[in-house]
């Protein structure tokens, strides 16, 4: 794969993670707070969700970037499709920062957030803060 066309795959998984990321923001905008917790669980969900496909958007450039073949995204009744495990093989062996990092978002946006409607503000927070760092690893050297 040519430096161009690695630039232009992070340019395009940059850009709609950020998509994603901004939805997000703003999801969680409408679940108002109340002092150190949001007040609206189906909002922190929602956001929490949609922030948590951006970290998958970067993850999946990021290993594209890599080399690493990604799975079907509609794999037949057989075949199981890319699931945490997949995310998790694969970063363990190429960067165990970035696997960490994974590891976090996935148990506080995917996990508490998404599933629990985890109503802390300074949890969801660093949530979001760590899927932005995962995010910027792919951030384009060129500006878009």
């Amino acid at each position: 794969m040519t430096v161009q066309e690695q630039e232009h795959i992070r340019q395009k998984g940059y850009a709609l993670a950020m998509r994603y990321i901004a939805n997000a923001k703003d999801s969680l905008k409408k679940a108002g707070r109340n002092g150190i917790y949001f007040k609206d669980s189906k909002y922190v969900s929602s956001a929490s969700g949609i922030a948590y496909k951006g970290v998958l958007v970067a993850l999946d450039t990021w290993l594209e970037l890599k080399g690493i073949e990604l799975p079907k995204t509609k794999p037949s009744r057989k075949e199981r499709g890319k699931t945490i495990d997949f995310y998790r093989e694969n970063l363990a062996k190429l960067d165990k920062k970035l696997l960490q990092d994974l590891n976090m978002v996935y148990d506080i946006l995917h996990l508490l957030g998404y599933y629990d409607g985890f109503l802390s503000v300074k949890v969801i927070n660093e949530g979001f803060e760590i899927a932005g760092m995962i995010i910027n690893r792919i951030k384009p050297k060129v500006a878009l």
